[in-house]
């Protein structure tokens, strides 16, 4: 494993914390109002890009580019439009791509996406449509220059026969034009280190955002979990034993677990992080702050202070 300092190389250059948002789009007007409270009180704190989930179906696809289409329209935020390959056409996907290009987006972040019947089920492309994330990466490149995030994934895609097959991966997403890595949640943060030192060994040096989700809901995300094949730690799963009906300290053990997490990163030299909202905002502003980053009125102020 690499040394502390020459971790530092080898990530991002080091200077200030960026982080970046992850929301999904509302299904009713309820879910709606919840989203944009998360926008708006995680708005002041600048991320580098926000980014929207993208379902296979008709109307999740429109609920997205709906939401998108608002973050432009309402906020100064630099929206990042996920894409997948899943049940469309090429034409019908780059029709997708050239009208977010037509409305302002410049990110797209490319993934292949679940099998239709859910993750754990057999993939097959789409007749007539792109085959995975590097093809679809490609066909984005070729119909306009967009920056292109893609996944990653520490603890391998549940569908690599093993570490060294998904860095391959990685290196045909890059190779299609892809210039940042976006990795799967994880929770042990040795196991993303040793995933880092296996990118950069093998020449990559695009920057890998670790993925953070805080634990709003422990049966939820252990739920996330055992899909993605993302190993959940017994310590984690005893913090929160007992909380079920305890709200109030289920946020304070969550927001206790995500700070040791990431200040852990950050003590190692990482100075990018990409959060899993799930469209709240509570966890995620409070791991910001101690991070160090704070709205810039506040900012302002200290800058002026005697």
């Amino acid at each position: 494993m690499l040394s502390q300092p020459d971790r530092k190389s080898r990530l991002l250059g080091g200077g200030d914390i960026d982080v970046s948002f992850e929301f999904f789009p509302p299904k009713t007007a309820a879910m709606e109002e919840t989203l944009w409270r998360a926008i708006r009180r995680l708005e002041p704190l600048h991320p580098t890009f926000v980014s929207v989930t993208y379902g296979a179906g008709g109307s999740t696809r429109e609920r997205t580019h709906a939401t998108i289409a608002r973050v432009l329209k309402e906020t100064d935020l630099k929206p990042a439009a996920h894409l997948t390959c899943v049940d469309a056409t090429r034409e019908e996907v780059n029709a997708v791509i050239q009208d977010y290009w037509d409305i302002g987006v410049r990110h797209i972040v490319a993934l292949r996406g679940d099998p239709p019947a859910g993750v754990g089920g057999r993939y097959k492309p789409t007749p007539g449509g792109y085959v995975n994330a590097a093809d679809l990466t490609a066909g984005i490149k070729k119909i306009a220059p967009f920056e292109v995030s893609v996944a990653c994934y520490p603890e391998k895609h549940p569908e690599s026969l093993n570490i060294d097959a998904e860095i391959d991966m990685l290196w045909q997403k890059i190779d299609a034009g892809a210039t940042r890595a976006i990795t799967q949640f994880f929770f042990d943060n040795e196991i993303f280190f040793r995933y880092l030192d296996g990118v950069r060994a093998r020449g990559i040096t695009i920057p890998i955002m670790p993925g953070i989700i805080p634990i709003h809901n422990f049966r939820q995300v252990s739920g996330f979990a055992q899909k993605s094949g993302t190993s959940l730690p017994d310590w984690i799963g005893h913090k929160f034993e007992g909380l079920d009906d305890d709200q109030e300290t289920r946020h304070l053990v969550a927001a206790a677990v995500a700070a040791e997490q990431v200040m852990g990163l950050a003590d190692q030299g990482i100075t990018e992080f990409h959060f899993y909202t799930l469209n709240r905002a509570d966890l995620v502003y409070a791991i910001c702050h101690l991070l160090g980053l704070r709205p810039a009125a506040i900012a302002t102020k200290a800058e002026v202070a005697p």
